[in-house]
Parts: C-alpha cells; sequence; structure tokens
C-alpha cells in the first residue's frame, strides 16, 4: 500500500520559513517525480513545484520562485519542500504527490496546513 504523509506545516509570521517534508511509502521512490500543490479555501489546487527522479526542479507561479526550493533525498524516501520569506498569501493546505509518468499523479497525500499571519 502506498502512503506519503505530509509533514512540517504549521503557523508562522510573515516573513518566517517553515521546511515541509513529504515522506513515502509502498513505492520504488526513486522512480517518481514528487510535487507540491497547495490549495487556498475557495482556489483551486495550484501547482507549486516539482522535483524529477534524477532532480531536476521545476516551479509554478513566479511568486514562489526564489522564496521556495523543492527537493528530495532518495536514500529516505523523502521530498522536502523548503519555504523562505513566507507571505499570508502562502496559506493553504500543501499536498504532495508522486508521478511516475505522464501528466497525472499517481498518489497524493492527505496535506499539511501552512497558516501564515501578517
Amino acid at each position: 500500500q502506498v502512503q506519503l504523509v505530509e509533514s512540517g506545516g504549521g503557523l508562522v509570521q510573515a516573513g518566517g520559513s517553515l521546511r515541509l517534508a513529504c515522506v513515502s511509502s509502498g513505492l520504488i521512490f526513486n522512480r517518481y517525480s514528487m510535487g507540491w500543490f497547495r490549495q487556498a479555501p475557495g482556489k483551486e489546487r495550484e501547482f507549486v513545484a516539482r522535483v524529477s527522479w534524477n532532480g531536476i526542479t521545476i516551479y509554478g507561479s513566479d511568486s514562489v520562485k526564489g522564496r521556495f526550493t523543492i527537493s528530495r533525498d532518495n536514500t529516505k524516501s523523502t521530498a522536502y519542500l523548503q519555504m523562505n520569506s513566507l507571505k499570508p498569501e502562502d496559506t493553504a493546505v500543501y499536498y504532495c504527490g508522486a508521478r511516475l509518468s505522464g501528466q497525472n499523479y499517481d498518489y497524493w497525500g492527505q496535506g499539511t496546513q501552512v497558516t501564515v499571519s501578517s
């Protein structure tokens, strides 16, 4: 059974940092691209960043570029999202997903809440 478990969310003041982690089990982690998405209340899920199996990264909107860094540790079957200079508009539930190929993600975590206060 495949599981993705996110952690590291919480309440932080604007300008602060958080590091999210997504621990996977039940899949061959180093074959999957890992992505982070977020969903704010009343909004659609938004792509944040993705790291391929070999470490190539891609980021979503310009609003996160330069502030967020995605990475992975294949030895720990874990993907990370380092978030710096957080803003209130970063408040959302953050989800990680695993994608073997194609456009669709095969597995999702349950999400972790990030709240940034002004």
